[in-house]
């Protein structure tokens, strides 16, 4: 195992947590507190030493301030505070890339992921030796219908992407060893989609099947124009089968045209050629839709390109509690790629 050190607020050095548990929050101020009620009696009665590390990606609301309140009587909360919002796989990334323990937990702040199954997964990682393991969504009925369809499309077309080693219904809820951590940190990912990204690793992995809860609080965070950028990141960032695809396109393209252009001559040498806007109309539109397409796929990847050598941070830290003296105001931002 890593054996990484923790700083302590007076500078000195104190042995790594057994375990971490990240949490990406954004405008949780409802939720939050309830959160915290249900999530360290669990901890606690693990019986070892651990942190928690919540993200607080910007929030706008009066979740920075919670947390305060809520670090003073749990030392056990790490604060990480963004200075701007950038999302929610970038919360993901610091969390992961600051937490010190020698398992990694990454849950979401609305309940619907159920805390008690840490204790499960961190029960299997240890007695099975695993470095990943997966929390499973048994049941969606919580979610709409649209949702669960939507989710069903999406794993079946990653799992054609990734293989078999993705699980079904399989979110961001899971257990990571050190050894994961080490790796995920190593790639130069710049705009991660954990999602594919940790079963792509192919570390032994188990998984833990739960029911997914109602929202304890508040409002979804990841509507559907979020939920279709997670689908398109996943493509473009994962695999190159879309360009592929604008080959086949492009290629059945021509083969229509071709075959028109045949079925025109015959028409032609038997002087059955009449004149007409429709044929030549649909013909149009099919030649343009298809070399859009495939120019909007170039340019999908052409800016990840872009994006990439402009080597922008995905996050800037403008506060980490781990990191402050006494009485210490936050320290300046810094950045990560």
């Amino acid at each position: 195992m890593h054996n990484a050190a923790a700083s302590a607020g007076d500078g000195t050095a104190r042995p790594a947590p057994v375990l971490s548990v990240v949490i990406p929050i954004y405008n949780e101020q409802e939720a939050l507190p309830l959160t915290v009620a249900r999530l360290r009696p669990i901890l606690d009665g693990l019986g070892v030493d651990y942190e928690v590390v919540g993200i607080d990606d910007g929030s706008t609301d009066a979740t920075p301030v919670i947390m305060q309140k809520i670090r003073q009587e749990w030392p056990e909360l790490r604060i990480v505070r963004f200075a701007r919002n950038s999302g929610h796989q970038a919360a993901l990334t610091a969390g992961i890339h600051r937490a010190l323990g020698h398992y990694v937990v990454s849950i979401d702040a609305d309940l619907q992921d159920p805390p008690e199954k840490i204790v499960d997964m961190f029960t299997l990682a240890r007695d099975e030796d695993l470095d990943i393991v997966y929390g499973v969504r048994g049941d969606r009925g919580t979610d709409t219908f649209f949702k669960r369809r939507t989710a069903g499309a999406y794993y079946w077309l990653m799992r054609k992407l990734v293989g078999k080693n993705m699980p079904n219904q399989a979110g961001d809820f899971r257990l990571l060893s050190r050894a994961a951590v080490d790796a995920l940190k190593s790639l130069p990912e710049h705009q991660p989609v954990y999602r594919l990204l940790v079963p792509w690793l192919g570390f032994n992995s188990g998984e833990v099947v739960y029911v997914r809860e109602e929202r304890v609080a508040g409002s979804t965070h990841y509507p559907l124009s979020k939920m279709i950028r997670l689908a398109l990141d996943s493509i473009t960032n994962f695999s190159a089968a879309p360009l592929r695809l604008a080959t086949w396109l492009g290629l059945t393209s021509f083969l229509v045209c071709f075959a028109l252009a045949i079925y025109t001559t015959l028409q032609y040498t038997f002087g059955s050629t009449v004149p007409g806007w429709s044929s030549l109309f649909m013909g149009m539109l099919f030649i343009g839709g298809v070399q859009l397409v495939c120019v909007g796929l170039l340019g999908e990847y052409i800016g990840r390109i872009y994006s990439a050598v402009q080597a922008r941070p995905a996050y800037f830290v403008g506060y980490d509690s781990a990191e402050e003296a006494p009485a210490a105001q936050p320290r300046a931002s810094e950045y990560a790629a």
